[in-house]
Order: structure tokens, then C-alpha cells, then sequence
């Protein structure tokens, strides 16, 4: 008897990435069809000041399986996390991001450890930034082991495939911050038992956009907060 299709909600948030939405969108749509994914793609909008949202329109004639959710305003990308999340139906999600960092073709590998895990995570083995990025991630993951005893490579690591069992599970979130966001769900998840994988993947040069993770108030505000999320 011939296995029931893979069940797969594709999240993609998306703020100001008009340049590279199409692109990100037709490889993920073209990965998931030739596999034989039984599929819906969710881009989340977060209240992009560009023309993200109408090119995320525009794509739907070409990709039926696209979804829109759009924030009217920025909330944030932890915000966007939790909406694209939530609106997902199918039995396991996969979080990428839409800035064309990453290979979806590199979830065959997370694929095959689907069986014996609730959550498998990427870590970027080649980060493909500066140095005072790569330096902040490793001090991060550091304190996040420190503080909640989390041993996670590279907790904002956007490139993610997990059960929706294993989010709802994980529920309530209450941060909102993107980092502070991610640290409290895979906490969660950790606290309840539920198995998680790490698995290396390929990190490609931003092309378009910028971050802005590395400023140092970014990071002050950072550190604030899980001292916080530890002490609640």
C-alpha cells in the first residue's frame, strides 16, 4: 500500500523582500510538487513599507497553493512567526525565511528523521555573515544554556520542520521578540518532552534587504529580555 502523501505547511515570513519573494516562492512550490507533498504555502506579510504583499498576491494565479497573511502594520518577527504558525492546517510545518538564504532543497536531509522527532532544527554551519553577527549567535546560544539549560545550536536559525502537535504543544507563548519568542517555544517544547533533532544546514549571503540583529541596542534589549523571560 502506497504511504499517504507528506502533509506540509510551508511558512514563509516576510518583511519588505519584494526583490526575492517570486523567487523563494517558485523554488519552494517546485521542491514541494516534485516530492509529492501534500502542501500549502503561507507567506506572512508583516507590514512590509515595499510591495511585498502585492507580489505575494500576484504569485497566487501561479501558485494556488499560496496563502497570504498580512500584518496591516510591523509587528515584529516573532508576530509573524506566530500568525504563519497558526494559520497552518497540515500535519508538520516548515519555517524558512523568504530572503533567500537558504535551500529548500535541503529538507530531504530533515525528511528521513521524521520518524523519531517532534522537531528537527537547523543550525547555520556556514554563516554567511559578519563577524560580529557569527560571534553574537555563538555568545547567544551560549547564555541560552546558561540561563534555561537550552542546548540548541542556533535557536534563530529560520530554517525549521516540526510537528503542529509539537506547537500546540508548546502553547502559551507570551514573548514577542523574535529571539526571546523562539528561546520560550523551543523551552517549551524541551519541558514537555517532546523530541528534538539538530541538523546542519547551508547558509547563503543575503542579497537583498538588511538585518539588523547585530546593532548593539538590538542586542542590549536581547539580553534584558531573557534575563526577564528567566526570572518569570
Amino acid at each position: 500500500m502506497q504511504a499517504d502523501p507528506f502533509s506540509l505547511s510551508i511558512v514563509l515570513p516576510a518583511y519588505n523582500e519584494e526583490e526575492i519573494l517570486e523567487e523563494t516562492v517558485q523554488r519552494a512550490a517546485i521542491y514541494a510538487r516534485s516530492r509529492g507533498f501534500r502542501f500549502e504555502m503561507i507567506v506572512v506579510n508583516d507590514g512590509s513599507t515595499d510591495d511585498t504583499r502585492e507580489r505575494a498576491e500576484q504569485l497566487q494565479s501561479t501558485v494556488p497553493e499560496l496563502r497570504l497573511v498580512n500584518h496591516p502594520t510591523n509587528r515584529g518577527y516573532g508576530e509573524a512567526l506566530r500568525s504563519g504558525f497558526n494559520a497552518a492546517t497540515k500535519e508538520w510545518i516548515f519555517l524558512m525565511d523568504a530572503d533567500g538564504q537558504f535551500d529548500i532543497s535541503e529538507l530531504d536531509r530533515f525528511l528521513s528523521a521524521t520518524a523519531d522527532a517532534d522537531a528537527l532544527l537547523g543550525y547555520r554551519a556556514n554563516r554567511a555573515d559578519t563577524i560580529i553577527r557569527a560571534a553574537f549567535t555563538r555568545a547567544y546560544s551560549l547564555f541560552i544554556w546558561v540561563l534555561f539549560g537550552l542546548r540548541v545550536r542556533d535557536a534563530g536559525c529560520a530554517f525549521k520542520l516540526f510537528r503542529r502537535s509539537a506547537w500546540l504543544a508548546a502553547q502559551p507563548i507570551v514573548s514577542r521578540d523574535h529571539k526571546i519568542f523562539t528561546v520560550e517555544w523551543l523551552q517549551n517544547m524541551q519541558r514537555k518532552g517532546l523530541r528534538m533533532t539538530e541538523f546542519p544546514v547551508t547558509h547563503y549571503p543575503r542579497t537583498t534587504g538588511h538585518p539588523t540583529g547585530a546593532r548593539p541596542d538590538v542586542i542590549w534589549e536581547t539580553l534584558k529580555a531573557l534575563v526577564a523571560l528567566r526570572l518569570r
